[in-house]
């Protein structure tokens, strides 16, 4: 087994680890928060539950599997061995050492600061200093994704870099980018004032610095997705990809829009103007393009796959598809799950309607049904079609894996639908419980144990998920040969592409335009402004 294999196994059964473990947390969370009453519900054993779950979900499972699906492509798409392995098993390592320390910290009581760990929130410093060795893991596996595409260039100068490298690649410049604004603020505000060596924070600062990221992020752990949309969903079904240049160009589009506008997270923020709020809503509109363009994109290659399969009429080619295959149901899935919430990201990236979901379950419904819904029941596809790579293994039946996805679509669609709703009625988030005794809050009570029998449900497809992925290792060998991952051939392979879609220099300068456009303003008045809107004063290191 080569290093990117053995990587690529390291990475992904950590982050499937927390998954777990996440999954436990968030269906206790729902119970704590449902009429019916919950074992050890304390605050604080809420507060911290919350923090672990969102910690494991938003950077133990999304940063890990990142990395470890990034080594899988390097080494297949590109057919050259990974370079710097060691610096690639000693990133694993940092990144382990890190996420122990947030652990540590969350469980033993001194970091219940949720995963925005927004201050006037003030956690133990070891807990920042755990975040920012994950983050410093992510950027030598930055590096090592840059190197691994340079070094094909250069062997094979003139040719377009395979769609799913060059995606991983974007992927890693957009990181690189965004882990700026919450580095700033963990390396010059949050330790010192956690560490009390400095006075305190300027929470406008750290807020805004910490939207620099907060948006973007969402990004990074979405394009693994896309990377299997684009190219192994029409394979799995059979077909070709539509167009290998509209997938270049979706993945410069997020590179490009999904960093100057995390400040829409901000609206009902006092410390930035109108003007730059807005300014930061027009382009959040824009972040559309790119899902628009693979919507139609990945239809197109289904619909070929569908007729190639003897689909006729209108609509014959959907039936037409091979839906007993992971990969194409998770699909599907994906698809519909991302209508519901990409609909709902529209009105929260409105200046005038999101005050009206501001702060409610509605932005809860949102975020895990993007997410935990579109994202990662396509981490499951990808586990599923790589996992005979890895373990020269494959399984006897696909059932297990159908039903699991089945359920997780379920339980997610079951999960987020009443939030919605609850979020419309003014139901709070970031609350530990609910005083069901008020008539006004009674009437939440049937839709919240709607939603803890949603998360139920998603326990459950997060227990057979595991239990899949031990089934391979138990599995019959197979030759190894036979296993040779493959990816999506386009209808019209490109034998060249324009040097704007083969790399990533010019689009580096025009995301520089645009972050001095959309931050530089919002970041230098902090500091001529001779007395901040918001300062806090270290606490005693507690959240």
């Amino acid at each position: 087994m080569t290093h990117a294999r053995r990587l690529t196994l390291a990475h992904l059964w950590l982050a499937f680890a927390a998954f777990a473990v996440a999954c436990v947390l968030g269906v206790w969370q729902m119970w704590a928060r449902s009429p019916l009453p919950a074992p050890l519900l304390t605050a604080n054993a809420y507060f911290t539950s919350v923090t672990a779950h969102g910690v494991a979900m938003a950077y133990v499972l999304t940063t890990f599997m990142v990395m470890g699906f990034g080594y899988y492509v390097a080494e297949t798409a590109l057919g050259r061995p990974l370079p710097f392995p060691r610096i690639a098993w000693l990133a694993f390592l940092v990144g382990i050492l890190g996420v122990a320390m947030a652990v540590v910290t969350i469980f033993g009581g001194t970091a219940t600061v949720l995963f925005t760990f927004y201050p006037p929130l003030t956690a133990s410093p070891w807990f920042y200093i755990g975040l920012v060795l994950v983050v410093a893991a992510s950027w030598a596996w930055c590096g090592i994704m840059i190197a691994a595409m340079a070094g094909w260039k250069r062997e094979n100068p003139g040719r377009p870099v395979p769609l799913a490298m060059f995606a991983t690649v974007a992927n890693a410049v957009m990181w690189l980018w965004t882990t700026v604004g919450v580095s700033a603020e963990l390396v010059f505000q949050v330790i010192p004032a956690a560490f009390g060596w400095n006075l305190g924070i300027d929470v406008g600062l750290s807020r805004t610095l910490f939207s620099w990221t907060l948006h973007a992020i969402v990004y990074f752990w979405l394009i693994p997705s896309y990377i299997a949309f684009y190219t192994m969903a029409p394979q799995a079904a059979g077909g070709r990809l539509y167009s290998d240049t509209m997938g270049r160009l979706t993945f410069i589009l997020f590179l490009i829009y999904s960093l100057p506008v995390g400040m829409h997270h901000l609206f009902m923020d006092p410390q930035q103007s109108n003007a730059f709020k807005f300014l930061q809503m027009s382009l959040t509109a824009l972040v559309a393009a790119p899902t628009l363009l693979t919507v139609f994109t990945i239809t197109a290659s289904m619909e070929i796959a569908g007729r190639l399969r003897g689909g006729r009429g209108l609509f014959g080619w959907i039936a037409a598809l091979p839906w007993e295959r992971p990969m194409v149901l998770a699909t599907g899935l994906a698809f519909f799950m991302l209508w519901f919430g990409g609909g709902g990201g529209l009105i929260n990236m409105s200046y005038g309607m999101n005050a009206m979901v501001h702060n409610t379950s509605w932005v809860t419904a949102h975020f895990h049904l993007i997410f935990g819904g579109t994202v990662v029941i396509m981490y499951f596809a990808i586990a599923y079609a790589i996992w005979p790579t890895l373990t020269g293994r494959t399984p006897a039946s696909l059932k297990a894996q159908r039903v699991q996805l089945w359920l997780w679509f379920i339980g997610m669609m079951v999960l987020t639908l009443p939030w919605h709703y609850l979020g419309l009625q003014g139901q709070w988030r970031r609350v530990a419980t609910f005083n069901y005794a008020d008539p006004i809050i009674a009437a939440w009570g049937p839709w919240v144990l709607v939603s803890f029998a949603g998360g139920l449900i998603l326990l459950a497809s997060a227990g057979l998920f595991i239990w899949n992925l031990l089934e391979f290792h138990r599995a019959r060998a197979v030759a190894f040969s036979a296993l040779r991952p493959l990816y999506a051939v386009a209808v019209h392979p490109p034998a060249r592409v324009p040097a704007a879609l083969n790399g990533f220099a010019l689009w580096n300068v025009l995301v520089l335009v645009l972050m001095i456009a959309a931050y530089g303003y919002p970041i230098a008045q902090a500091f001529w402004i001779n007395a901040p809107q918001a300062i806090i004063h270290r606490v005693d290191g507690r959240g």
